[in-house]
């Protein structure tokens, strides 16, 4: 099989740590064997700093494998011992995005099966030049794509964002109903071929307390998000859809097995339940990109870098998800049989 593309992420963040403890925690017989894109003196000081089992070596495509390595697909060459944890500097800031559009560009091209991600600092990418609100909105436009949702996945919820990155001021006026319709579609179709769900049931999340109270707390429900429930047409991506419910209750209900995915209007009506359950194991998931992207959920950890406190269950939970995806995605059904639908 294929390799999976890791980007290191912030080379002075948690990324170059929990990228090693993976790493230790491998088997030697890995079916989607992980690829570190990012910096070989970095990962060496870093592994040298605490005491790690496992190597940084340099590897190039095509290269074996080896047990008991950590194989760097070498993109920068930072003075390592000049850098200080938590302190982003230009240079770090520039390689920590070349790694991210190497791993697409390679991913792209079919070098790797999947691409995960490290954690970023929006604000270091910025001051390198890379003007975007964060990961999402890079590989969308590095891979051309106008449509897509970010996805926030673990072992007992799923949350999809019909809006990302943007002032709560701003959410009402950004709802229509062709986007939630939009975000229904992508959801029930990655929960069929990504997840392998045949039937999924979604659940979409009101904006107001109480779903509105019927227009006295607020008229998104009857003007936007109901309709949009109302006109939506199933397609291929046939699901279960219902709502929009009251968001102070869906989250248990999904969060007890009744749902397969809620659909969100905002970025922390969605993330707060989210991280609350998953707050070490969850996994993002960007939906509509050509390729298959998984990352860490949560950031850079700039107070605890290079201390050895860093928890890389949130990576090897991504790294996991992202090869699942890339089985699923070649078509073959966990059953045996060959998938066509919602293609």
């Amino acid at each position: 099989m294929k390799p999976i593309a890791v980007t290191m992420g912030c080379p002075v963040g948690v990324g170059p740590e929990i990228i090693l403890r993976l790493f230790e925690n491998l088997e030697d017989k890995t079916v989607f064997p992980p690829v570190v894109l990012g910096d070989l003196a970095v990962l060496s000081r870093t592994a040298e700093q605490l005491r790690s089992q496992v190597e940084p070596v340099p590897w190039h495509l095509g290269n074996e494998i080896r047990p008991g390595t950590v194989p760097v697909m070498a993109l920068s060459r930072l003075n390592a011992k000049a850098l200080q944890w938590g302190k982003p500097t230009r240079e770090t800031s520039v390689a920590m995005a070349e790694y991210i559009r190497a791993a697409v560009r390679h991913t792209q091209s079919g070098d790797f099966a999947a691409m995960v991600t490290c954690p970023i600092s929006k604000k270091a990418l910025n001051n390198a030049g890379v003007h975007f609100p964060g990961h999402t909105e890079m590989l969308a436009h590095l891979t051309e794509t106008v449509h897509y949702r970010m996805m926030l996945a673990g072992p007992r919820l799923r949350v999809v964002l019909v809006t990302i990155h943007e002032p709560l001021a701003k959410i009402s006026k950004l709802l229509t109903i062709a986007e939630i319709q939009d975000c229904i579609k992508m959801t029930a179709k990655s929960l069929r071929k990504d997840f392998s769900i045949s039937s999924p049931r979604i659940a979409v999340a009101a904006l107001n307390p109480h779903a509105g109270e019927q227009g006295m707390f607020g008229q998104e429900e009857i003007e936007i998000i109901q309709p949009a429930l109302d006109q939506y047409e199933q397609g291929d991506c046939e699901a279960e859809i219902s709502g929009p419910w009251p968001p102070d209750t869906i989250f248990y209900k999904a969060a007890n097995g009744e749902f397969d995915a809620v659909i969100c209007m905002y970025h922390d009506q969605g993330l707060i339940p989210f991280k609350l359950l998953h707050f070490q194991d969850g996994v993002n998931v960007t939906l509509g990109l050509p390729i298959v992207r998984t990352s860490v959920d949560h950031g850079t950890a700039y107070d605890i870098a290079g201390q050895g406190k860093a928890n890389s269950t949130s990576l090897e939970a991504a790294w996991q998800m992202a090869a699942q995806i890339a089985k699923n995605r070649t078509g073959v059904h966990r059953h045996g049989k060959r998938y066509a639908g919602c293609l």
